[in-house]
């Protein structure tokens, strides 16, 4: 074990983020006790309490506690994937070339480690080298249970370039869903605010955004403004409803938290709209019975931007998980058939 560490940011290290940055220098050390070492304080940067996500400038120093020794921790390598898990990962590729790398994320499948996470997208990229001497990085997330579009970087160049592309809103995401019910308008912006409700347990097990009206969110502390367009592709009489969803700010569950606020949940959506199916008043139940899977039913299906390297336009386009392609086939719902952007003409 070592002990505590005082170390600068050098030169051309600042503008990622610190566990990317503690995980280049600490191989051996695990995403999720970076994640530990956060939220006790232990990890500090310039002597305050920072998180794993925290983005880092050159000069800062960080102080980092005692870490394992090399050696002493199994670090993920790709000696340490199975060969399914490897086939399934790659098997999940829509596109690549030498500077990038698009997945088309199964549901269920984290996109980083954290409490009790051990399998997921950042771990299984050590099998998506294919000819490049490092593993594909990560440059924004999708939650565990969303599927689709999931972009990769495949040096520290180009996931600078990419970073700063999301960050910029330099990109254009549509994510496909059900919901419960069919709102009205059937097309419309949502603005409500969010603010984090604190879960339950030592982990933070159950967090979940709370939304508040626009006015308020200045007035609440941590709170942020969030900002979603939608557009109902089509329905079901009253329902249910194939969405389009653009996420303009890219908050945690901002679609699912939006989505519910406004009485239409995304179906399967047990954490922001229960379990039932009736519409009691004041909204519907995020479940649709029968044979409809109970998964979650949110698709991340396009990503618009420009190549970081060639500036030429990608549009990337990710099939429906099987649980959502079942059930636009059992509704009749044909993703052929459906504009590539129901917001151009908005």
């Amino acid at each position: 074990m070592s002990g505590v560490q005082t170390v600068t940011v050098a030169q051309g290290e600042g503008d990622q983020r610190l566990d990317r940055w503690l995980r280049r220098r600490f191989p051996h050390v695990a995403q999720g006790r970076i994640e530990k070492m956060c939220r006790k304080g232990e990890l500090r940067v310039d002597g305050g309490r920072v998180k794993a996500n925290t983005r880092l400038d050159e000069g800062q120093e960080v102080r980092i506690p005692p870490l394992p020794e090399p050696g002493s921790v199994v670090a993920p390598t790709e000696t340490h994937i199975s060969e399914a898990d490897a086939k399934m990962i790659r098997a999940a590729v829509i596109y690549r070339d030498e500077h990038i790398i698009a997945l088309n994320k199964p549901p269920g499948l984290p996109v980083q480690g954290g409490s009790g996470q051990t399998r997921h997208v950042d771990g299984l990229a050590h099998a998506l080298r294919f000819d490049a001497e490092e593993k594909p990085r990560l440059v924004h997330r999708l939650d565990k249970d969303t599927s689709g579009v999931l972009i990769m970087a495949r040096s520290r160049a180009v996931a600078k370039s990419l970073t700063a592309a999301f960050r910029h809103r330099d990109t254009r995401k549509i994510y496909w869903a059900a919901v419960a019910g069919v709102p009205v308008p059937r097309m419309g912006t949502i603005r409500f605010g969010l603010v984090k409700a604190p879960g339950h347990g030592a982990g933070g097990e159950g967090e979940k955004m709370l939304c508040l009206h626009p006015g308020a969110v200045s007035k609440t502390p941590d709170a942020k403004a969030a900002t979603t367009d939608y557009a109902v592709i089509e329905a079901l009489g009253t329902r249910t409803a194939w969405m389009a969803l653009v996420p303009v700010t890219g908050r945690t569950h901002q679609l699912r938290a939006h989505m519910a606020e406004l009485g239409h949940p995304i179906v399967g959506d047990g954490k922001y709209g229960g379990s039932g199916q009736e519409n009691l008043g004041d909204g519907w139940g995020a479940q649709l019975g029968g044979e409809f899977s109970r998964k979650l039913h949110l698709h991340a299906r396009s990503l618009t931007l420009a190549h970081p390297v060639s500036g030429a336009m990608l549009h990337l386009t990710a099939p429906l998980p099987d649980h959502m392609a079942r059930t636009w086939e059992l509704l009749q719902w044909r993703p052929s058939e459906a504009p590539a952007d129901p917001f151009e003409d908005m």
